[in-house]
């Protein structure tokens, strides 16, 4: 019987960690068709967190310092982890009880599988499904194929958010980095660089959002976008032309992130270095007048 590990990095979660923990331990066919082992990595929290989880049966550990941000956490939880199959979670993701007998499966043909998510959205009341749609149930992705997807920025392919993916064993030494501790773009790159994989087109989980979330930070955007364009680089040689797309989506989100926040100065600066098409020069023309309207009717950013 395989075994599955959840990572899960917390810092002040307290008003999530017990749904998130509980979604994991419910899930069907726990010690039927796999078994299952929960690392917490607590990020030295200043609030109930660790109280909390310990009334659980989980294996809690903690970093030394407060290292601002989850990659540290999620580190150390692979560097203990003893799964088969690992998964790294968000301390507010809420995973649907059929999460693991849905992607597990896979496991047997690629080493990486990912699934649809439902985004909810608690400042806007609303939930969003982030779902591909196909005939059999799933998506096979041929070696690289997503690594050069999201190496472009590319909204299409697969669903690559870090709580969607389930991975063997095998990778468990492809680390986040640690320079900022909070960036995530380049682990997805290394993870899926010259390998197949399979998306499970179903809502397998829930991505909760609710304003503040870390991806609307401003200094995380600031790290975000420095360190992305920096590991880019390592792939211009081998693709040019993929490196390019990138380094103007990276602009572009950049731009879209001021956008979202209305400091359209920095907004109109980072637009004319991004893509050059007809959403870029209607987004620009809109941050002298019409972002209101623009922001209420799309989805700016996140």
């Amino acid at each position: 019987m395989k075994k599955v590990t959840a990572i899960i990095a917390t810092y002040n979660g307290e008003n999530s960690i017990a749904t998130t923990i509980r979604s994991i331990i419910d899930q069907k066919g726990v010690n039927e068709k796999f078994k299952l082992e929960i690392i917490v990595v607590d990020d030295c929290s200043t609030d109930n967190t660790v109280n909390i989880v310990k009334q659980f049966d989980v294996k809690l550990l903690s970093t030394t310092s407060n290292s601002g941000g989850p990659n540290k956490g999620r580190n150390i939880g692979l560097n203990v982890a003893t799964g088969d199959c690992i998964c790294v979670v968000d301390q507010d993701d809420i995973w649907k009880k059929h999460k693991i007998i849905a992607t597990l499966p896979y496991l047997e043909k690629v080493p990486i599988a990912t699934s649809g998510f439902t985004v909810k959205d608690t400042s806007k009341q609303k939930n969003i499904d982030r779902v591909t749609q196909s005939k059999n149930g799933h998506l096979f992705f041929n070696e690289n194929k997503t690594f050069l997807t999201k190496l472009t920025k590319s909204q299409n392919g697969q669903n690559t958010y870090i709580g969607a993916i389930i991975f063997k064993k095998e990778l468990k030494n492809v680390l986040f980095e640690e320079v900022f501790g909070v960036v995530d773009f380049d682990w997805v790159l290394r993870l899926f660089h010259n390998r197949p994989s399979i998306e499970v087109t179903q809502s397998l989980y829930i991505r909760v959002v609710d304003g503040f979330n870390l991806s609307l930070n401003e200094e995380y955007r600031r790290k975000d976008f420095y360190y992305s364009l920096m590991f880019i680089e390592q792939f211009h040689e081998k693709h040019p032309k993929e490196v390019k797309i990138s380094n103007k989506k990276i602009h572009g989100s950049r731009a879209r992130y001021y956008y979202f926040i209305d400091n359209m100065q920095l907004a109109r600066f980072y637009f004319l270095r991004s893509p050059f098409n007809l959403k870029t020069v209607l987004y620009y023309i809109t941050t002298f007048v019409g972002s209101s309207y623009v922001k209420k009717r799309f989805n700016v950013f996140g």
